[in-house]
């Protein structure tokens, strides 16, 4: 147990994380939501992203605080099992997200003559529908749980294989195929650099760089994912139930960082952002066709 003034320390930092992750992302989904500028395929899959990173915030954040600092659980178990997995499949959700982001940066990097047919709005309802409904799908398939049976506890028990076969298909095997998708983007968005500044192809040349400082600043947000998941999905896979509960914990609210650093890091390398932002403050967002706003040049 935590002594009164630990309480109200922790209380103040987790609820800070908790308004950071839901105001940021509802940011995200305001802006890419109302300017028809940023309807692109990458935007829609960004939206669809900080969908899920809100939904995080909102439902599993909250009850996972209170279970944090008070070290007990008072939702009942029907809500531990529904929190639990509501938990796992948002995770899930928005590393299958990030996988079809580096694909679709991809495309529009190393192969930008064939982007518009391989990639377009039906495309990416499609990946939505994908990435929304799969981990539903690997969830009922593969992580089978039981709630231990002890008062004030919210413990799901799985097996060593369902541990592994979850992270194996949610965490290693993404994650690597993304660090080489991105890697193949890095050495052609060089190339592309260097034979722009010899040819000196103004009529591409401006597009080029924004679809290759779209790459790099999306390639940000998947190293902050890994480096935010890494510690919890080692410490699950391989420790198991040998690592302290305490431990546990903290480990889980660092991979919750994930979902409140994405907004920023839009802000600090996205001009649109910052000027959807400053539209947004100044209450300009209510005036008449505000929605069609150049927040960048084409």
């Amino acid at each position: 147990m935590y002594s009164l003034t630990i309480h109200i320390i922790i209380y103040v930092i987790l609820c800070t994380i908790i308004t950071f992750t839901i105001s940021g992302n509802l940011l995200v989904i305001i802006i890419i939501s109302h300017f028809r500028q940023l309807h692109t395929p990458t935007n829609f899959l960004t939206l669809s992203l900080a969908v899920a990173d809100f939904l995080l915030g909102g439902i599993v954040m909250p009850p996972s605080m209170i279970r944090s600092v008070e070290a007990c659980w008072y939702f009942g178990d029907f809500f531990c099992k529904f929190h639990t997995s509501t938990d796992i499949m948002l995770s899930a959700t928005s590393i299958i997200h990030l996988f079809f982001i580096s694909v679709d940066r991809y495309y529009a990097v190393c192969h930008p003559f064939k982007y518009r047919t391989k990639i377009n709005l039906i495309q990416i309802g499609k990946i939505v529908l994908i990435s929304w409904s799969l981990p539903v799908i690997q969830h009922s398939e593969y992580y089978y749980f039981e709630t231990l049976y002890c008062v004030g506890s919210c413990i799901p028990v799985q097996s060593v294989e369902s541990v592994l076969l979850l992270a194996l298909l949610t965490f290693y095997i993404p994650g690597c195929i993304m660090i080489g998708i991105y890697l193949k983007i890095f050495i052609v968005a060089k190339k592309q650099a260097r034979a722009i500044r010899e040819t000196m192809e103004s009529k591409y040349s401006s597009t080029r760089k924004r679809e290759a400082k779209a790459a790099k600043t999306l390639a940000i947000v998947i190293v902050v994912f890994l480096v935010c998941w890494c510690p919890f999905i080692l410490c699950n896979s391989i420790l198991n139930y040998e690592t302290p509960a305490r431990v546990v914990e903290a480990l889980i609210w660092i991979s919750y960082l994930n979902s409140a650093f994405n907004p920023f890091i839009y802000a600090f390398f996205y001009t649109w952002f910052r000027k959807a932002l400053r539209i947004i403050v100044m209450g300009n967002i209510f005036r008449n066709n505000s929605s069609l706003t150049k927040l960048y040049m084409e």
